[in-house]
């Protein structure tokens, strides 16, 4: 059987406390295609589609604070929109579609670990389950 890099998991299994927005959502530079000047969106090598990055806050208790905030990106052909604030919190809480985690070695002064990266097909307001998908930038300039 082949293994494939990407794995898929559930929102409970890398998020079991719940995660929370806490950055907008930008375009990832692809480094090797752009040049001073001239920046170039990374593509996904699997479906083609641009890819997104937005910071996210792990709400575990117990997790360590360099593990607190991860990065989460998202393939879709528009720029994604985070759900809408809770009312009072401080943070916009989040669920995504389609996760995937690639386990990697980061080699950080020396010390190696086992690092995640994580991708999603797209971000939602929690128990939105059945609901359509947060609208994108571009459906927002158009209302």
């Amino acid at each position: 059987m082949a293994i494939k890099s990407r794995f898929t998991v559930t929102m409970g299994d890398v998020f079991p406390h719940g995660a929370y927005v806490v950055s907008e959502v930008e375009p990832v530079r692809d480094f090797d295609k752009s040049s001073a000047g001239r920046p170039v969106q990374q593509t996904d090598k699997e479906s083609g589609l641009p890819v997104w990055s937005v910071s996210v806050l792990d709400a575990d208790p117990e997790a360590r604070r360099a593990d607190k905030t991860v990065v989460v990106k998202i393939a879709a052909v528009h720029q994604p929109v985070p759900p809408e604030a809770a009312a009072g919190l401080p943070f916009r809480p989040v669920e995504f579609d389609g996760l995937t985690v690639t386990p990697y070695v980061a080699e950080n002064g020396g010390r190696p670990r086992v690092a995640y990266s994580f991708r999603a097909s797209g971000m939602r307001a929690p128990g939105n389950h059945g609901a359509k998908p947060a609208p994108h930038k571009a459906n927002q300039d158009a209302a």
